[in-house]
């Protein structure tokens, strides 16, 4: 898989166009196209850029995902959540007793091999 073709599907899990894509880093559509295609690369600022966006830039680059990363826009807005909470005084404990809260609502438990907050 060519680095053209992830960087379509990363646009594509993010549902963007196109358009809203390149306006990411303020290249126009016809450039977003030549990037999918595998004609032109997209720069490190553009790429720089993508990733406050939620693309997954080592992925785009190597093939290879972030552990990290969110696959849908609904983690993303997750993901951002937990760290606005974890920048904030006092975030992190009360964010992670809330999402541990919220397992338990369901009956959900953290496996033994994943990282307790």
């Amino acid at each position: 898989m060519t680095i053209g073709v992830r960087l379509k599907g990363e646009r594509e899990r993010l549902k963007m166009s196109q358009t809203a894509f390149g306006d990411i880093g303020g290249v126009g559509k016809t450039t977003v196209i030549a990037w999918e295609r595998g004609t032109a690369f997209p720069n490190a600022a553009f790429l720089e850029a993508a990733a406050t966006f939620g693309v997954d830039v080592a992925y785009v680059v190597t093939g290879n995902r972030m552990e990290n990363t969110a696959v849908t826009p609904m983690e993303l807005a997750y993901l951002r959540i937990c760290r606005k909470l974890a920048s904030a005084e006092g975030g992190q404990k009360a964010g992670n007793a809330a999402l541990l809260g919220v397992l338990a609502s369901y009956g959900l438990t953290l496996d033994e091999e994943e990282e307790q907050p």
